[in-house]
């Protein structure tokens, strides 16, 4: 950390004294790491195969089954026990340590779906036969991304408009303020239930709309940090220079801004996270067969028989919530100088 500023090196000194966000933070990023390559952790197609002396990779391309001495020119299905049997006689497999996707249903168990936490399945299948632990991590992928890209672009449109109206002022803030208090007073959730009951949704199409109506909650901080700098002595010592309006902003602005806006973050990623969670829950957000959290919960109140299910679910969503907001805890100690002792 030697690279950074000595204002910057005090925040860092700062985070790592909050022991609990500073190892929440570790833990998040080797969870999120791991899901990233959830191919290479849970899948039903072997990493590399080893058959007659030539290697092959079938996560990478696909392979007919007369490829590995099969008679149908179809994709090979490595679960079949012929060509297990062919893969085993010529050669050798790598397989994942989860041999089962998202999509993969377990017709090979003699328990009824959903079937308990076993050898086979280490967290049980859900009612469809499709591995608990696979979709969970499946799943956390598609939420995190989500939940990311939901904050990335909320952020930016927030930020733009809360400096746009503090920098200005004026009757811009003013008309900008009353547009923000009828946008922000409309049943979002309940509009987007709508909109996705009309058109088939999708990851982008869904971003687009928790988009449309999730932006405005950095405008408040933004703006109010733009309306309490734009009259400094360096702001207007920079105007009477003919320096651009959109270069101070971005330059002699926005830094300060960013105190605020970098402390709401990991905040706003939670928000985003339960978003996408409560629509898949309540049927409405990605479409049916993807991987997802609130899928898993549907799942749980679906099958009270089956306790796996939910308890599995709400496990892994209190965690990461739990560890978004130690670690928003912990950037806002960071940024706190009153924190340094």
């Amino acid at each position: 950390m030697s690279g950074l500023s000595p204002v910057n090196q005090a925040r860092w000194a700062r985070f790592r004294r909050n022991r609990r966000g500073y190892w929440s933070l570790w833990l998040f990023l080797l969870l999120f790491a791991v899901s990233l390559g959830s191919e290479l952790v849970a899948n039903d197609k072997p990493l590399l195969v080893r058959y007659e002396g030539r290697l092959y990779f079938p996560l990478l391309f696909n392979y007919n089954e007369t490829t590995f001495g099969g008679e149908l020119a179809t994709a090979a299905d490595y679960r079949d026990p012929y060509v297990a049997h062919r893969l085993e006689s010529h050669g050798w497999t790598l397989w994942a340590p989860i041999r089962y996707d998202y999509r993969t249903i377990n017709f090979a168990t003699k328990v009824p779906f959903p079937s308990p936490p076993n050898a086979q399945n280490w967290l049980g299948t859900d009612s469809s036969g499709k591995d608990v632990l696979a979709n969970l991590l499946y799943g956390f992928r598609l939420s995190m991304l989500f939940g990311l890209a939901l904050t990335l672009f909320s952020s930016l449109i927030g930020i733009i408009a809360g400096a746009t109206q503090g920098y200005y002022g004026g009757r811009l803030d003013l008309w900008g303020q009353r547009f923000i208090e009828v946008w922000s007073g409309m049943p979002t959730l309940f509009l987007i239930i709508l909109l996705s009951s009309v058109v088939p949704p999708n990851f982008w199409w869904l971003l687009g709309i928790t988009v449309l109506f999730g932006w405005m909650s950095l405008v408040g901080v933004v703006r109010a940090e733009f309306l309490r700098t734009r009259n400094f002595d360096y702001i207007r010592a920079a105007q009477a220079m003919g320096v651009s309006d959109g270069m101070i902003m971005l330059r002699h602005m926005l830094p300060n801004a960013m105190v605020a806006t970098l402390t709401f973050m990991p905040f706003i990623l939670c928000g985003s996270i339960t978003t996408l969670t409560s629509l898949d829950f309540l049927g409405f957000g990605l479409p049916l067969g993807s991987p997802s959290l609130g899928n898993l919960l549907l799942e749980g109140k679906n099958n009270l028989q089956a306790p796996w299910l939910g308890i599995t679910a709400f496990v892994m969503l209190a965690l990461v919530l739990s560890l978004l907001i130690f670690i928003g805890e912990a950037v806002r100690d960071a940024f706190d100088p009153g924190k340094g002792h």
